[in-house]
């Protein structure tokens, strides 16, 4: 299925895109797109049961903002330097284990929405990224297997990062990564049964109408399974927490000098095979 949620910010409610690519309206059946919702197994079978017999009502697109396709997001994890071609074009050599740093859930917007420049930025860069949406708790997990069964569906995320913040005015990475409006997502959330094998997806992303970034999560350096297994040995993943998934190469930290960060007006698109597209103008402060 893919589930979305449409409408004004901090109003949205939840819809579903059906195989005619016709939005239908949720809100009749569960209150909105959350962890609570992707943890009853039961409801879902509900929500795929309404959309198979034609059931839900549709609802008209036009003008209708579409909003992160998730609510109430616990936490968000991320995995750093995962692709084996995004090391290469930084210098780096690949970590022998899964680099972690935390994005806070306010700084979610919808796919098209706006992405406000920090004051003071001179270095906002763009990451394209494969968002896991965890759907069961997930502690000490062994095998690939039960890393995956805890998966509930997968989203574009676009993990904005403002490089000088990041790694140059001291501590972690947190003051680069955690700016207002530095993580778009969505369009929808795509439930784990219609992405059969997530690392066979292309990743795409331009600025201004120019390629930058053309990749596959073939290339990560730890796969989708082995990141959720590794995080739920610190932390414990509990449903409606996402798990941004590294970036391929081909981000503005990676070109030569002078590199081409982002600057008010400039215009970003980004998609993820069978996940969806975004779109944001970046604006000044």
């Amino acid at each position: 299925m893919k589930l979305l949620r449409v409408g004004t910010a901090g109003a949205e409610r939840p819809a579903l895109l059906d195989g005619a690519g016709v939005l239908r309206d949720l809100s009749g059946l569960v209150p909105d797109i959350d962890g609570t919702l992707l943890a009853d197994e039961r409801k879902l079978a509900a929500v795929r049961a309404a959309a198979a017999f034609g059931e839900l009502p549709r609802l008209d697109a036009d003008g209708l903002r579409t909003g992160p396709p998730l609510a109430r997001i616990g936490k968000i994890v991320c995995i750093g330097l995962n692709y084996h071609d995004h090391a290469r074009e930084t210098g780096a050599a690949p970590p022998a284990e899964p680099i972690l740093f935390l994005k806070a859930p306010d700084t979610v917007v919808g796919p098209d929405d706006p992405v406000l420049l920090p004051r003071g930025s001179v270095k906002t860069d763009w990451e394209v990224e494969l968002a896991v949406v965890i759907g069961r708790t997930a502690r000490y997990l062994e095998t690939d297997a039960q890393a995956l069964a805890a998966v509930a569906g997968y989203a574009v995320a676009h993990d904005v990062s403002e490089r000088a913040f990041q790694l140059e005015r001291g501590g972690q990475w947190d003051k680069g990564k955690n700016c207002e409006t530095f993580n778009p997502l969505g369009p929808w959330l795509v439930t784990a049964d219609e992405v059969p094998d997530p690392q066979a997806l292309g990743l795409r992303l331009w600025v201004n109408g120019e390629l930058k970034q053309h990749g596959t999560t073939a290339d990560q350096i730890f796969p989708v399974a082995e990141v959720v297994r590794y995080v739920s040995h610190f932390m414990t993943l509990h449903p409606g927490d996402i798990l941004n998934t590294g970036t391929p190469a081909g981000v503005a930290m990676g070109h030569p000098d002078p590199k081409p960060y982002l600057r008010g007006g400039d215009v970003v698109e980004l998609e993820i095979d069978g996940l969806g597209c975004q779109r944001q103008v970046f604006l000044p402060t």
